[in-house]
């Protein structure tokens, strides 16, 4: 299985960010892009990639205690950025990011105790993938308009194990099917 940690903003915030997705999508270049759906958005806390199935069980206590033992914390949707030079364009956050960042380290650290091989570990950076590329792009437009761009606060109350399908068509611009296949409510709440 392949699976990563997330956090998912609610229904009404991803459409906040849809309408100004719809914006740099009428930009000139645009549809040079690889443009991301709206249901698969989400901040990546962790990428566990190919999982055995025999580790997901123990990989969901571990995530589980993780998020007791994390508070619900405000979140926003908020600017944006690339990396590798255009290759990913994003959004970005704004809110209790260093309560964000521990739950990304605890995810993390929830894996490498459940036995799943990750690899390098990087300094967690927030962001929701709006777009992609193959070869570097100026994105300096598109980052232009997201600079402006704040969505409402909400609370963070959860944390999501997804399963990502990826396509099989070899249809051009397929999207990847995301599959929520736990969660756990933060703070021990709920």
């Amino acid at each position: 299985m392949r699976l990563f940690a997330a956090v998912l903003p609610p229904q009404d915030v991803s459409d906040e960010l849809a309408l100004k997705v719809a914006e740099l999508r009428r930009l000139p270049g645009a549809s040079e892009l690889r443009w991301t759906g709206v249901p698969g958005w989400h901040f990546t806390l962790a990428f566990y990639g190919e999982v055995d199935e025999a580790l997901v069980p123990e990989l969901s206590a571990r995530l589980e205690r993780a998020a007791r033992r994390t508070p619900c914390f405000p979140l926003a949707l908020r600017g944006g950025g690339q990396f590798g030079h255009g290759r990913a364009l994003w959004a970005g956050a704004s809110g209790e990011l260093p309560v964000l960042r521990l739950l990304a380290e605890r995810a993390e650290a929830a894996a490498r105790k459940a036995g799943v091989e990750m690899g390098e570990h990087r300094r967690y950076k927030a962001h929701l993938t709006v777009a992609r590329s193959r070869e570097a792009v100026d994105v300096q437009p598109y980052l232009s308009v997201l600079d402006g761009f704040t969505s409402r606060t909400w609370t963070v109350d959860e944390l999501a194990l997804v399963r990502s399908n990826l396509p099989k068509s070899g249809v051009p611009g397929e999207q990847p099917r995301y599959e929520v296949v736990g969660r756990w409510a933060l703070g021990g709440s709920g």
